[in-house]
This record gives C-alpha cells, structure tokens and sequence, in this order.
C-alpha cells in the first residue's frame, strides 16, 4: 500500500476519532454544567475548553467561559482550526483521498455525515440545538466505525484505518483523566466533596463509561477505582490498556503483511509490557499527573513511529 493512502487511512480514522471524543467532552460538559449554579457552570466549561487543549485559541477571543461561547467555538468557529467542523472537513478531505482502499458504504457514510454537520454548524449553534448536534456528530463516528467493520476487507487499509482510531483513543482518554487531575480539582479540600464526584462522574461520561463502571461496581464509584477502570480494564473499550491492545494487534497484523517487524512494533510491545505489569499501586506512587504523561508521551512516539515505519506522505 502507498504511503500515501496508508497515511489517509490512519489520518482519516484519527480525525473521525477525534471529533467522537469532542462530542462526548461536550455532552459531559453541558450535562455537568446544567445541574450548576452560574459560576460553577463557567469552571465546567473552562474545564470543557482546557481538556480540548484549546484554551490558549480560547482565550484570545473571549473573556469569559459562557456555555455557548464554548460549544460554538469547539463546534464551528471559522477560526479554530482544532473545531469538530474542521475535523470532520480533515475526515471527509481523506476519505475523498484513499476512495479506491475504503468500501462504498464508508464512504456514504463520511460523505452525508459531512453534509449534515456542515449544513448544522453553518450557522450559530443555540442552547436547544446543541443537544442534537452533539448526536449528529457521534452518531457519524457510530456509523462510520460500523461500515468499516461490515465492508472493510481485512487487509493493510482496515489495520491502518483502525490504528488511526486506537492510537487517537488512547490519548484522548489520558488526557480526560490528567485534566481531572490537574485542571478541574480547584483545591485539595473538595477531595471526596459532592463537586470531587460530579468531577469523577464528568470524567465517566466524558469516555461514555458511566453505565459501564457502575455495571461492574454495583453503582459504587470511587477516584482509585475510576483510574483503574479507564487505565487497566481491557474490557472497555477506551481504557488505555484496550486501545493498546488494539493497537499491538493492528501492528502486528500489519507487520506479518510487511514481512518485517518495524520500530512502532517494538514500540507498542514495549507499552503493553508495562501496562500488563501495571497496578494501581504503582500509578499512584509515580503519581497520575506523571503516569499519564509519560504515557501520552509513549502514545505520540508510536504514532511517530508508525508514519516514519510505513513511510506516510502528506
């Protein structure tokens, strides 16, 4: 396969991935910040704003941390290159690219899915609108995921496509635990407060994991046993240890189509060694903030790792 149709591929599914996850940040968000007094809700949309990674952009267009000043920048604004309508634009962009290595039904999907956000985000997004944008754009990655699975041959394309998800997932809920950590807590005496659980609950619904965790907990929800949850448990699938997992067997699968054992291989090896051997004893004693760093910075390297392998070209 070109480098060029591997790197559309990966890119493709990484952006579809990417604004998933925007969308369920911005869910979470407005959940939190309708059960909020006035000044609460703006320290749930800041938080929104921090754990998109685009406070900087924010904050040099407004002053204050109103929800729909929030949401239509994240959503739509012309100039956030880093906004869900930009992804998704990036989304079809490459789906157009690689038309040849992906089915008819993917391309459907992308191809209308891009026309209803598009025409849904032309305008300013309101307080009764939001709601259904925010499924329009998760119901696009629903959909774009199951007409991969369904269509897809198992072949270089469908591993490129899916590492793209896998390595973009990992990082995305690394950064939802490390903003909890270290943005959202204003101060250590909130520890085990009704503001410290309604952090923990955003964080559970931030990765569509809160029916799930307390499925398992029997409704119990704890900070450790979150962390463990979304970090160790290979049974969901958006802990960090579930995407690596994925990824290895992507990599793997493309390096037997390769014939050759690549440096992102080794690479994710590497990482699915220490989380196997991980417990939550020893993420606390590193510390999460260090934890989940070093882990992001691991995430990035095979991806990296991954472009220079199978010679990605832009």
């Amino acid at each position: 396969m070109l480098g060029r149709t591997a790197n559309g591929l990966f890119w493709m599914f990484r952006y579809l991935e990417r604004a998933e996850n925007t969308a369920r940040l911005l869910d979470a968000g407005l959940r939190m910040a309708l059960t909020r007094d006035i000044i609460s809700a703006e320290e749930e949309w800041r938080s929104v704003i921090q754990a998109s990674g685009q406070g900087n952009a924010y904050r040099a267009k407004h002053g204050t941390f109103t929800g729909i000043q929030v949401w239509n920048h994240i959503l739509r604004d012309r100039d956030n290159p880093g906004s869900v309508l930009e992804m998704m634009r990036n989304v079809r962009t490459n789906a157009r690219l690689v038309r040849n290595a992906i089915s008819g039904e993917l391309w459907s999907v992308v191809n209308e899915s891009w026309m209803q956000i598009d025409d849904a985000l032309s305008r300013p997004v309101g307080q009764g609108a939001v709601g259904g944008v925010i499924a329009m754009i998760r119901r696009a990655g629903t959909l774009a995921h199951g007409a991969m699975v369904n269509s897809m041959l198992r072949d270089a394309g469908y591993n490129f496509a899916n590492a793209g998800t896998f390595v973009e997932r990992a990082d995305n809920t690394a950064r939802i635990l490390d903003m909890k950590y270290y943005l959202l807590l204003p101060s250590l005496s909130y520890v085990g407060s009704s503001l410290d659980s309604g952090q923990w609950d955003q964080v559970l619904r931030s990765v569509s994991g809160d029916r799930a965790y307390r499925w398992l907990n029997a409704g119990q929800a704890d900070p450790r046993g979150i962390v463990e949850f979304l970090v160790m448990d290979e049974r969901f699938p958006r802990s960090l240890a579930f995407s690596h997992m994925m990824l290895r067997a992507n990599l793997k699968a493309l390096a037997r189509i390769h014939k050759t054992e690549a440096e992102s291989s080794r690479l994710i090896e590497q990482s699915s060694t220490m989380l196997g051997d991980l417990t939550i004893e020893k993420v606390f004693d590193e510390g999460l903030h260090e934890f989940l760093t070093r882990f992001m910075r691991s995430n990035a390297e095979i991806a990296r790792a991954i472009a220079d392998d199978y010679r990605f070209l832009r």
